[in-house]
């Protein structure tokens, strides 16, 4: 099947051994879907994908029941492990820790609960290591704290668990381009969503994320002033793309581009995944005028 055929958001491309590997929030209606799984696809080329089917079925009592969002694939210490976001009713949305010895899986729940604060709000945790030691890093709900954050905190050696406390990395209104949203319930804010770290060869330590902007959906990318999590981050003059599309992340092909992995449009069920060439300047990232784009 194409890509285009594929309705999915947040997806998140794993390379290995020559072949591509696409996860993302797959539910056909992810605001109320509660089906309790995550699909994935594998490509040989990025255009023709074939289904893999399941590789997470929710086991009888897990503790998330809905949302089931973002799953990225990371490869650690040998084994696989899929990073996505889970609520449940009267239960904080929150990042946890699948794991599987295939990325095609299946995936087993991993740690026993959320990994984020039980009190907060969190969504669409990501794994980044430095000196060799692991870190969550994910989003608190501007749902909750207006100005959506982003944070990092340390994780237990074998990714099951938090071994610290969370520290604040930027706030999303502290991006001059971002705007303004109205939630439902009357709250108005900041959105933050999707980070995802990305080290450049000059050795500059990049995040990218998600808000509105007044063009719309779109990706912004902040830098740390030390290469380091502990920053401090600041954030670009415009975004990386803000045309209604975001939750991004930079995979490199067999060909040796890279690639933007973002959905587009950031309607449902209209979302389908694209592949936009993103190229290096120095210490960030830009989009060439004449990109390969794949979608």
């Amino acid at each position: 099947m194409k890509l285009s055929e594929i309705q999915i958001r947040d997806p998140y491309v794993y390379t290995e051994n020559g072949r591509y590997y696409l996860y993302g929030s797959t539910s056909r209606d992810i605001w109320h879907d509660e089906l309790g799984c995550f699909e994935a696809y594998v490509s040989a080329d990025l255009r023709e994908w074939q289904p893999l089917g399941d590789v997470f079925d929710r086991p009888q009592g897990y503790w998330g029941t809905k949302n089931f969002w973002a799953p990225e694939l990371h490869r650690y210490e040998g084994k696989y492990y899929l990073f996505a976001s889970f609520k449940a009713e009267g239960v904080c949305r929150g990042t946890a820790v699948l794991k599987s010895d295939s990325p095609e899986g299946p995936f087993r729940p991993w740690s026993e609960r959320a990994l984020t604060p039980a009190t907060w709000e969190c969504l669409d945790g990501t794994l980044y290591v430095e000196d060799g030691a692991p870190y969550l890093v994910f989003c608190h709900e501007w749902v909750q704290v207006g100005d959506g954050e982003i944070l990092y905190m340390p994780l237990t050696h074998d990714l099951s668990a938090p071994a610290g406390e969370p520290t604040l990395m930027c706030r999303a209104g502290e991006a001059a381009w971002a705007r303004v949203v109205k939630h439902s319930s009357g709250m108005s804010g900041y959105v933050t969503d999707g980070p995802n770290m990305y080290k450049t060869a000059s050795g500059a330590l990049l995040m990218l994320w998600s808000t509105l902007s007044p063009a719309g959906y779109a990706i912004g990318c902040a830098r740390s002033a030390n290469g380091r999590l502990s920053g401090p981050w600041t954030h670009e003059a415009k975004p990386l793309f803000d045309k209604d599309g975001g939750h991004g992340m930079i995979f490199t092909a067999f060909s040796g581009k890279k690639y933007l992995s973002i959905h587009s449009p950031n309607n449902t069920p209209e979302e389908r995944a694209l592949f936009i060439e993103t190229c290096e300047r120095g210490d960030t990232l830009y989009i060439p005028q004449d990109a390969d784009i794949i979608r």
